[in-house]
């Protein structure tokens, strides 16, 4: 059930594709956007050439990035409503090897305009199907919005893997069996290459017996799925973004920063994810 990058034609050549992964869970405040920005910078520094997309009409994904809400002009919305975006739709960012399409004003609205539309579940996997701007990437985030709306749903529809962060708290894992009953209603509907990538621990403090029973909780009920690196409370991870900055370049040697860099080789080793100029065994 993983997530491959690489795939044989009918020819039987390899063929590449991009690894789109939505950063989903239907809770706010468990880390989603900061495990968006950092696992795309983890992967950009790795060498990958990667794409973040905001899905989330609050743009905390853009604003993480250093890109203020009066310069995001053509953004995810045009993504969205207009089809495949071009090249002036997709920016640069602080980060070698990263770009982003932000998360403008009008995303707001999207929701609404999307109820009636045709085939609305699919607007974003047609956008990235249909764009050739896309093909230089070998990885593309989706920072989903809380909720399981119809931003959510395109997401889940676009992506081939699905990383759900996990908040180490009382409730969480309350909510997680719902997000794992949409997945599994998304994939059997709309998306059957649609598989859960992992289940990332965030907040974890092990100061705290709490974080230790959500964990053991976690492992015990989804076993594999669950990351080996957890993502440890820590001030640089909230400061960060105040910055315009992901944690691996404001504090590169804080402990979140670390923790992302891990996340990020656990992808590319789970998911065989070719990383240009490196030698693999993987096919």
């Amino acid at each position: 059930m993983l997530c491959l990058q690489r795939h044989l034609s009918h020819s039987g050549a390899i063929i590449t594709r991009p690894l789109i992964l939505a950063v989903a869970n239907q809770k706010g405040g468990v880390g989603k956007t900061t495990t968006a920005v950092n696992l795309a910078t983890s992967l950009a520094i790795a060498g990958l050439p990667v794409l973040l997309i905001d899905m989330d009409p609050q743009g905390n994904a853009s604003t993480g990035l250093g890109v203020a809400r009066n310069q995001r002009f053509g953004g995810t919305y045009k993504l969205l409503m207009e089809g495949s975006p071009g090249r002036e739709t997709i920016r640069p960012t602080l980060v070698r090897n990263l770009s982003l399409i932000a998360s403008d004003i009008d995303l707001a609205g999207a929701e609404v305009e999307l109820v009636s539309e045709n085939r609305r579940e699919f607007h974003l996997k047609a956008a990235l199907a249909g764009s050739p701007a896309l093909s230089e990437f070998s990885v593309i985030v989706l920072d989903c919005p809380p909720g399981l709306g119809l931003l959510t749903l395109n997401a889940l529809v676009a992506a081939t893997g699905v990383v759900v962060p996990l908040q180490c708290e009382f409730y969480a894992l309350e909510g997680i069996s719902s997000l794992m009953h949409t997945i599994e209603a998304v994939r059997r509907r709309f998306n059957p290459a649609l598989r859960l990538c992992g289940i990332l621990l965030t907040m974890f403090d092990r100061r705290n017996s709490l974080s230790g029973l959500v964990e053991k909780d976690a492992r015990d009920h989804f076993g594999d799925w669950v990351f080996d690196v957890s993502i440890p409370r820590n001030v640089r991870v909230s400061e960060a973004p105040s910055h315009g900055k992901p944690v691996l370049l404001y504090d590169a040697k804080s402990p979140g920063a670390t923790a992302y860099t891990a996340l990020g080789a656990e992808i590319i080793n789970k998911e065989n994810v070719v990383v240009p100029g490196h030698v693999t065994a993987h096919v």
